[in-house]
């Protein structure tokens, strides 16, 4: 029933797929869907792209084996939005037109910010997608009793993503984005009233449950996180690195205006905020009716707590029960798995297509039809790199990865956009050696902290990551290192800089454009 109900899915996003092909004539509706989604369709694509497999079936776990402190993910997670909305973007959709660097070139004038602002956005889009594309492939062979290998299952999940992409462009993967969005707002609604149905509609009841179980220690601090400085780091990693993530900017550029933008964040939080509350009633009665054994026995991480939760609900529960609510919740967290998958890959063949081919190597004058092409051939390089990084890391302890996505996007991104917003004396240099910094030192930095260094033999796991041995760097996230040194060497390389006579009056037209949307009409193709 798992497969039949994930073959339902596919066949409608594909159906949609091949529906949103017609409608890409130019390289703007393959980059940003022409710039016409609406702020509601856009928020809804944005809760999409950003409630992962991850978030649904890895929260849930995380609260179902540690408590209070897997429920430290959910807040993180949510908090961040409040950056992106406050600060990102509104500036962003003035300024930019397809990518993040758009916005960056605007005030800096310089080619060499747009090579290495699209090469970290291919980065940690490639980062992010390695687990995602690992995932789905743990997630299908563990469901099928081992009938079809990651070895299988990841080029699977590869060439859906690129079929998505190379023909339905942005638009499609908007559509594949909302459709995953409300099929998951529906399984965690429907779970969520069976659950408080079991425990007398009493939120109380059930953490009392949990904690009869578990004993008091399960409701507070420290279970997981035994060094609150590893909380901190990860905290910081999640609350800036969410406005930094290229594949979540660029929805910015597919609605008409920043207005628009502003409300698509409202939208979205509203969803995300709901569903993140979800995964706390999830996480607990997983642990009550499922229990910890049982989870940790299908598979060390807690992944698969939420399909067990609801296998546990059926029995007369409710129609999202027993072994169709198992098949159900797989099927959806396999949609989840393509829909963030193809909003990654779209993100980083622009940056390439955008950025390195046509505003570096192009000089700015390639053609649309040009443009069109070449976009096409980076999502299938994109979509193949995946598959072959999948393939090579179907057997490592891959959790870290979502993680350094993180840390890389707010230690080599953010630092430069607040800068570039708010700083009159910054300048190329100083985006240059923010961005290269920041990702030289949070992959340094990884490199020699336990999720690579603590590596023993990698089938020795506490579901946390593999057993460590003493790691140079002690923290599994760097973010609390390498956040401050992304910022001070953008500010070192900004000081160390020359400083050209345009340079002010660059700063006072990007702060009225970014503010007011002075010079746009309200139409991506318009802008400069």
């Amino acid at each position: 029933m798992t497969f039949l109900l994930a073959a339902v899915i596919v066949l409608i996003t594909l159906g949609v797929t091949f529906w949103a092909s017609g409608r890409n004539t130019s390289a703007g509706d393959f980059y940003v869907a022409g710039g016409k989604i609406s702020a509601t369709q856009n928020g809804i694509a944005i809760a999409g792209d950003y409630m992962s497999a991850a978030s649904f079936l890895g929260i849930t776990g995380l609260i179902a084996l540690n408590g209070y402190d897997g429920f430290m993910y959910s807040v993180g997670w949510f908090i961040a939005y409040l950056t992106v909305l406050f600060i990102v973007a509104e500036p962003l959709r003035n300024l930019g037109k397809y990518t993040l660097a758009d916005m960056l070139v605007y005030r800096l004038k310089d080619q060499r910010v747009r090579f290495y602002a699209a090469f970290s956005t291919i980065v940690v889009s490639t980062f992010y997608m390695i687990a995602q594309v690992v995932g789905a492939g743990s997630l299908i062979s563990l469901l099928s009793g081992g009938v079809l290998s990651p070895t299988l299952a990841i080029p699977l999940v590869g060439v859906l993503m690129i079929v998505y992409v190379v023909v339905g462009g942005m638009l499609a993967t908007t559509w594949v984005q909302i459709i995953k969005a409300l099929l998951l707002m529906f399984a965690t609604v429907v779970m969520s009233v069976l659950i408080l149905a079991r425990f007398g509609f009493s939120f109380s009841e059930l953490l009392g449950a949990a904690e009869a179980r578990n004993g008091p220690e399960f409701l507070g601090a420290g279970l997981k996180y035994k060094n609150p400085i590893d909380l901190i780091s990860l905290c910081l990693a999640l609350v800036l690195g969410t406005a930094g993530l290229p594949h979540i900017l660029v929805r910015f550029f597919t609605v008409p205006t920043a207005q628009d933008a502003r409300k698509s964040v409202v939208v979205a939080m509203g969803l995300i905020g709901a569903f993140y509350v979800m995964t706390s009633l999830m996480g607990n009665a997983a642990n009550v009716l499922v229990g910890k054994d049982t989870i940790v026995e299908a598979n060390a991480a807690g992944n698969m707590a939420a399909p067990l939760l609801a296998q546990a609900l059926g029995g007369g529960a409710g129609t999202l029960g027993g072994e169709f609510g198992l098949a159900f919740v797989t099927a959806v967290a396999f949609a989840t798995i393509l829909a963030v998958v193809a909003g990654l890959t779209i993100s980083a063949s622009t940056s390439f297509t955008h950025d390195i081919y046509n505003g570096v190597m192009k000089g700015g004058r390639a053609s649309e039809k040009e443009q069109f092409k070449v976009a096409r051939l980076a999502t299938v390089a994109v979509g193949l790199l995946s598959i072959v990084l999948g393939l090579l890391a179907k057997d490592q302890n891959v959790a870290f990865l979502v993680a350094l996505a993180f840390a890389i996007a707010a230690s080599a991104n953010l630092p430069v956009i607040l800068y570039t917003l708010f700083w009159r004396g910054f300048n190329a240099n100083g985006a240059v050696w923010g961005i290269v910094g920041g990702l030289a030192v949070t992959l340094a930095l990884i490199a020699l902290s336990p999720n690579i260094m603590g590596v023993d033999p990698p089938e020795k796991t506490t579901g946390r990551h593999p057993i460590q041995r003493a790691a140079i760097f002690p923290l599994e996230n760097p973010g609390i290192v390498s956040i401050p040194a992304g910022f001070a060497l953008a500010a070192l390389g900004a000081l160390l800089g020359r400083r050209r006579p345009e340079d002010d009056q660059n700063f006072e037209e990007m702060q009225y454009r970014a503010y007011t949307g002075a010079g746009m009409d309200g139409s991506v193709a318009a802008h400069d």
